[in-house]
Order: C-alpha cells, then sequence, then structure tokens
C-alpha cells in the first residue's frame, strides 16, 4: 500500500513539475514580446474597434504578459490581410489576423487572388456572431423595407469588396427577391463608406448591427440612417418589427441561397486567426487568453461603452464552422459563383 502512494505522489510531483516548467516555457517565450493583430481594414471601423478594444486586454491573460498591438493592412476587402497572414507571416504564435470570415466562400467559390487554403489556419475565436442589417439614408425618402421594394430607381449602396458582407448580401438579394440596389464597391473599410455616406455619394449600405451600434451611433441616433430590413435568419430583438430578407424570398432555392451567405457572414464573419504551422501550444495558450478576455469585466465594460456586442465563438467552434462552409451542395456553389463573381 505504501508503495502504492509513494508512487502516485512521484507521478504527481512530476506531473507538477511539468506543468510549472511548461508554464514558464510559455511565459518566457512570450515575455518582452510583441503580438501584433493585423486588421484587414481601415482604422475606425468594426473589426478595427473590435482588434483594438481585444488588444487592450489580452496581454494580462497570455503568460509573460506581452505587447499587444494592431496593425492595419487594408485593401481588397481585407484579402491582402489574409494572404499576408498565411504566407508571410511567421507561424511563431506572434501574428494574429483579424480579416473578414467571408473570404472562406470565396474560396470555396474559386475567387481569384485568394492565396490561402482557410482550411489551414489555426482559429482563436470570434468576438461577435455578426448580424447584418440593410441601412438606408432618411434622406432618399425610404423609410421601410416595402417602400425600398417599389423604388423604381436603384438605391445606390456602399461595399467593401466581394467575400464582405457589405458586397455578398446585398448581391445574393438582388439576384434573390429583386432588390433595387446599385453597389458602388472598393473602399477600405466601413469606416469609409460612412464617409461617403454623410458626403451624399451613397445612399446605404449593408452592414452588421455591431458595426452599425459602435461606429454609426452618430447617424442612427440622428435618424440619418434607417435599418429597413434584417439579412438574418431570426430577427434581432432590437429590431423586432424591421422585417426579414428572406421572408420577401418566393422560392425554396432563393431561401436556400440567402440562407447560406448569411451563415457565411454570421457565426464565422470576424475570426481571429493565427497562420499555419503555429506550434500547438502555443495556440492553445491564446485560445485560452482569448476566450479569458472575453469575460474580462474590464474589456466588457469597455465594449459596453463603445456599443460593442461581445459574443463570442472558441477557436474548436470557429474551426468547426469553417468546415462546414465547405460541405456546401455543388448546384448551391455553382449558382452562388454566378450571383458573387
Amino acid at each position: 500500500m505504501g508503495r502504492k502512494i509513494f508512487s502516485a505522489l512521484i507521478v504527481i510531483g512530476l506531473t507538477l513539475a511539468f506543468s510549472v516548467s511548461a508554464a514558464s516555457s510559455q511565459e518566457s517565450f512570450y515575455k518582452g514580446k510583441t503580438i501584433r493583430i493585423i486588421v484587414g481594414f481601415s482604422a475606425g471601423g468594426g473589426y478595427d474597434t473590435y482588434a483594438r478594444v481585444i488588444a487592450r486586454h489580452l496581454s494580462k491573460h497570455v503568460p509573460g504578459n506581452p505587447t499587444v498591438a494592431v496593425e492595419n493592412m487594408a485593401g481588397a476587402g481585407s484579402l491582402i490581410s489574409a494572404n499576408h497572414v498565411y504566407k508571410v507571416a511567421k507561424p511563431d504564435g506572434l501574428t494574429i489576423g483579424h480579416f473578414i470570415g467571408g473570404l472562406f466562400l470565396q474560396q470555396l467559390l474559386e475567387k481569384p487572388g485568394i492565396e490561402f487554403d482557410a482550411r489551414k489556419f489555426e482559429y482563436i475565436g470570434v468576438p461577435a456572431q455578426d448580424e447584418f442589417m440593410l441601412g438606408i439614408a432618411k434622406a432618399s425618402g425610404i423609410a421601410s423595407a416595402e417602400q425600398l421594394m417599389a423604388a423604381k430607381t436603384p438605391i445606390k449602396l456602399g461595399g467593401v469588396s466581394t467575400g464582405s458582407g457589405t458586397d455578398d448580401l446585398p448581391n445574393v438579394l438582388k439576384a434573390t427577391i429583386g432588390l433595387p440596389v446599385q453597389l458602388v464597391s472598393g473602399y477600405k473599410g466601413t469606416a469609409d463608406v460612412r464617409l461617403a455616406f454623410n458626403s451624399g455619394e451613397i445612399q446605404g449600405l449593408s452592414n452588421s448591427w455591431q458595426s452599425f451600434r459602435a461606429t454609426w451611433r452618430k447617424e442612427l441616433e440622428s435618424g440619418a440612417l434607417i435599418v429597413v430590413l434584417q439579412e438574418t435568419l431570426t430577427a434581432h430583438p432590437e429590431l423586432a418589427r424591421v422585417p426579414l430578407a428572406i421572408n420577401f424570398a418566393k422560392t425554396e432555392e432563393a431561401k436556400k441561397l440567402i440562407r447560406v451567405v448569411v451563415q457565411v457572414h454570421g457565426p464565422t464573419v470576424r475570426p481571429l486567426a493565427l497562420p499555419p504551422g503555429t506550434p500547438k501550444d502555443r495556440v492553445q495558450i491564446l485560445r485560452k487568453a482569448f476566450m479569458e478576455a472575453m469575460k474580462d469585466q474590464e474589456l466588457l465594460a469597455e465594449a459596453k461603452k463603445a456599443s460593442l456586442e461581445i459574443n463570442p465563438l472558441d477557436g474548436p467552434q470557429l474551426e468547426r464552422g469553417v468546415g462546414e462552409i465547405f460541405a456546401l451542395d455543388s448546384a448551391l456553389v455553382a449558382r452562388l459563383k454566378e450571383i458573387l463573381k
């Protein structure tokens, strides 16, 4: 009996020693280092705002408390940054990409310029699961979905790029329910779209409610921007009276196409990802630190003040969600290629 207890104590002692050694190794790696979060859009937009809030609180949850800095690498609807994280960034656990998850669908649709395989990124998680809405300028004279659908002249919407919910959702709604819109794409981010909106260059945009609340607060509160349509599968509780776009669909195929694009730009749309080949122990460290940060009372207080919704998914859940995108029915993929080309 004494030998068994002695053996058990040795095992416990070795386990504790290993744990202490592993923790010490993790701390020694990150101590004095800088983690960069590379945001695929310009400063001032929703992705940038989320990244900067996360950056201010992530460090205290990473062993060694490294500095966390945000860099903007805007262009091509965040494709430039996604390619950079995949191909150029060192897989050392010091570079995190924050680009639009709609690019995963674009890979499936074989969009030119994609130089990554979404299934090979190492995923940390998402801070929020987006719910896209269509916002229209009050100055357009349109204040409801019914008025929009009856519009004789297409409404100009600002967009970022194919692969973004600013573009993909209006395009699929135009093809499936006859949404009368004209997309003016190519802006570097929703902050730039907001400038164009306020100057009268465009009359609206498709954007997440999370981003609207955080970075379009002035336009919403003044009534200059009116949310007329929900590009979601279920109504947001704050917008219960605003109709769902999918309810205007008259065929089952139309509903399936809308549902697919809505899902792509929902749970997987704000990924935090590491380059392929990042050591698994560092992936786990950052996954754990991220989820701890999502419960951090100081982060939650700052997010609330900035009207940022925190509704996270962890790394494994995000990884599964990305995998589901690549399991789409081939007929739907072919139709989406026509719509989102």
